[in-house]
């Protein structure tokens, strides 16, 4: 999800620091912000110092970031000395990122940001070039697949992709289960997360709930423990569904758009008030 050039000097620099089992040491760095030792990490600045492995020091790679800047002749816009911090490599890797296609959310996970605002502030550009370099990635993506993946499905896949929808209709709603693949409940599905109740099957619900107490006191008189445990998995998750419908029902807002009745009436009283 970089470039090359970019993926060219993250080698070396790996290349550079892997021991003699291909893999980069793990060093414990101070974090001058936090006043503390950080866990070990794999660092990709780093020194041998005799047996151990020590990071070079932010300072430390500053000044070499100054020293090269200096030599380039590079400046910053206004001509004068170009201020550069080990922390903007973190804005660099964001932007080559997302220009070449990586989701916003998914570089926000890599970057180890809680907001994606924050991840949005690191790179340098804006939101319409972000949108136009993931929309070049997927077409560059899609030329590298094979053409048979993106031909018209025939008249029998297409039955049998709508079939799959027709069987995840069960009595107290939908099943949310991927496409492809069966119930994995034997299609006891109060118990399965993937059911989706239907709002009018609440009184059937209920029934369910109130059966499974009824079931579970019976047991319990009879001993019968194993038969308790069961039965008590099954009213959790009849529970569960009822309290997803109450859910459901407290998101729903009235937005208090008139009926046809209200308006055709208050349509004929402006009328009347015309004449």
């Amino acid at each position: 999800m970089i470039s090359p050039e970019l993926a060219d000097v993250l080698a070396a620099i790996i290349h550079r620091v892997r021991d003699a089992d291909g893999a980069v040491p793990l060093v414990v760095p101070y974090d001058v912000h936090e006043h503390e030792f950080t866990p070990a990490m794999p660092v990709l600045f780093q020194h041998r110092h005799g047996a151990d492995g020590r990071p070079f020091s932010a300072v430390t790679v500053r000044r070499w970031i100054t020293d090269a800047a200096n030599s380039m002749g590079l400046t910053d816009p206004s001509g004068g000395p170009l201020d550069y911090k080990p922390h903007d490599f973190r804005r660099i890797v964001a932007t080559e990122a997302i220009m070449n296609g990586m989701p916003p959310h998914i570089c926000q996970l890599i970057m180890g940001h809680a907001n994606i605002n924050t991840t949005m502030g690191y790179k340098a550009v804006y939101p319409e070039e972000a949108i136009t370099g993931h929309r070049a990635y997927l077409a560059r993506r899609r030329d590298l697949r094979p053409s048979t993946e993106y031909r018209s499905p025939t008249d029998e896949e297409w039955e049998e992709f709508l079939g799959h929808f027709e069987h995840r209709k069960v009595s107290l709603g939908s099943c949310g289960r991927a496409y492809g693949t069966g119930c994995i409940h034997e299609h006891a599905s109060i118990r399965c997360p993937l059911l989706r109740p239907d709002s009018a099957q609440l009184p059937r619900l209920l029934e369910i709930r109130d059966n499974l107490l009824a079931r579970i006191d019976e047991a319990r008189e009879h001993g019968w423990l194993g038969e308790v445990d069961d039965l008590n998995v099954s009213l959790s998750a009849a529970n569960n569904k009822i309290a997803q419908l109450g859910e459901s029902a407290r998101r729903t807002t009235d937005l208090g758009i008139p009926s046809f009745s209200e308006v055709a009436a208050r349509t004929a009283t402006i009328d009347g008030d015309n004449r």
